[in-house]
């Protein structure tokens, strides 16, 4: 699916398909953390059943207000206790399958949140 974002000067998705993102005209093959204030760095996980309390850490370093986590083709959530750092900072977390995070990570930072999409794209084991 071709997405069109709102606005030029932030980092939006492109499109989306199975195994792939895309970021402006780059076709992306990994999972990817992208963020509404210029964050952009790979995710290192290949499958949800890869994902440690470590992931979530990482993304409560980050400047954001909420994380949308796409959680692969089917909606998974993630168990509480990896969720502990996230809470600490009282940073908002919503999960969808991969394909609707692109979609609400588009819309909330056009509309000028400060969001971050943690995006899994699942490979085959």
């Amino acid at each position: 699916m071709k997405l069109q974002p709102d606005r030029i000067d932030l980092p939006t998705l492109s499109g989306y398909g199975p195994g792939w993102l895309g970021v402006g005209p780059e076709k992306i093959t990994h999972s990817l953390i992208l963020g509404s204030r210029g964050q952009r760095m790979d995710w290192n996980c290949r499958r949800f059943d890869e994902l440690t309390p470590a992931h979530f850490e990482l993304l409560a370093a980050l400047d954001t207000e909420l994380v949308i986590f796409g959680s692969g083709q089917r909606l998974r959530f993630p168990p509480t206790p990896w969720l502990q750092a996230l809470i600490g900072r009282r940073i908002g977390l919503e999960t969808m399958d991969t394909g609707a995070a692109c979609r609400t990570y588009n819309i909330l930072a056009g509309e000028g949140r400060s969001v971050v999409a943690a995006l899994l794209l699942e490979q085959p084991s």
